[in-house]
């Protein structure tokens, strides 16, 4: 029985840890971090799932900007992490549900995502050139990839732009 809940103080440590096995690095750990003591932080979109009462998942949401003619905040969704020994259970799946429906209760607009295209286009993600949205990175347009919320417009158009806290993952 997996159980998503919001993130505690008390968690940071194996949060920390199931990043770090999952990604086989300590980049996401520590972007997690300074995404937590930053202006761009959602407490209510950093969440946790449980087996058992250990937590065995993770995923953040937070915001990031889209720049055209005036500068959007949208959600970005970076990391999303599951221990190993837990993958191909439904916990990562389990974990986007529950953000996309506390981002859609935020009425927020959009979330972007840099991902496998055949995970996330089960969760209605498209190619963000659909959205008329670029990418700051080089990367195969179908692996950069936006969901559109029940708040979204057309004016959410641009370039994406990450804050510094990203550029060291």
């Amino acid at each position: 029985m997996i159980h998503i809940r919001c993130e505690t103080l008390s968690d940071y440590t194996a949060i920390a840890e199931v990043n770090t096995l999952a990604f086989g690095q300590e980049n996401e750990a520590q972007l997690v971090e300074k995404i937590r003591y930053s202006d761009r932080y959602i407490y209510e979109l950093s969440l946790v799932a449980e087996v058992e009462n250990v937590v065995v998942g993770h995923i953040l949401f937070s915001y990031i900007d889209l720049v055209a003619e005036e500068t959007l905040q949208v959600l970005g969704l970076a990391p999303l992490a599951v221990h190993p020994q837990f993958k191909r259970q439904g916990i990562g799946s389990a974990l986007i549900k529950a953000g996309l429906e506390i981002a859609e209760v935020k009425k927020e607009a959009i979330v972007i995502v840099l991902g496998h295209p055949h995970f996330y286009t089960r969760f209605s993600f498209q190619p963000s050139v659909v959205y008329e949205i670029e990418s700051p990175f080089p990367v195969p347009k179908e692996f950069f990839m936006v969901k559109a919320l029940q708040n979204y417009q057309k004016k959410y158009k641009g370039k994406v732009l990450y804050p510094a806290t990203f550029d060291e993952v």
